[in-house]
């Protein structure tokens, strides 16, 4: 057992595992939920939170944000946006300042009281509170994955990607890119990972 190395593993996921190179319907189904409930029972869960300044604005009525991970494409599409519901845009170069949708019910749990004021697009700092999330990390031997994510978009699982799993919802389960893992979370307690020869 050994822990994962974020970035070699996320060298060689981009080079070899180009999200853009798989279509969800030619790659197995599986369920996040059950995966992350498998991987519990044999001690292969951690626990993270996200650390990492966002930048966030309110979103439109009906607007839909489109999730697009530098050379991966698009990760996901939201659910048109409710009155009260945020664009959060990630501070990550690597995979492009991703933004995704966050619902109001969630939204200030999840990043409190604004830092800043708006910029000239609305976007203001925001510093995530860091509620602990249970995480695994995508094997080669599971992935890559497609699955329905909370939102209830497919979402595509590639091998060193984390699923991620709000402790108080376990409904609430879906992919974060490896990149974006290890650039905006901060690993609580570590999940032990078996490396693949190929990435030793």
């Amino acid at each position: 057992m050994a822990l994962l190395d974020f970035p070699k593993t996320r060298l060689l996921v981009q080079l070899l595992f180009p999200i853009a190179a798989f279509a969800s319907e030619d790659i197995p189904r599986k369920d996040q939920i059950v995966l992350m409930d498998d991987f519990k029972k044999i001690d292969m869960v951690g626990v993270a939170r996200k650390t990492k300044e966002v930048d966030a604005r309110p979103a439109s009525p009906g607007e839909i944000v489109i999730t697009y991970i530098r050379g991966q494409g698009v990760e996901t599409r939201s659910k048109p946006a409710e009155d009260g519901d945020w664009v959060v845009r990630n501070r990550c170069e690597e995979t492009g300042n991703e933004e995704i949708l966050v619902k109001k019910r969630n939204f200030s749990d999840r990043y409190g009281e604004p830092l800043t004021q708006p910029d000239a697009a609305g976007y203001r700092a925001f510093k995530p509170v860091g509620a602990e999330m249970n995480y695994f990390i995508v094997t080669d031997e599971i992935g890559p994955f497609n699955f329905r994510a909370p939102w209830g978009e497919t979402m595509v699982a590639l091998p060193g990607d984390a699923i991620v799993q709000v402790r108080t919802d376990e409904s609430d389960t879906y992919r974060v890119a490896a990149a974006a893992f290890q650039c905006t979370y901060e690993i609580v307690n570590p999940v032990k990972v078996i490396i693949d020869a190929a990435l030793r």
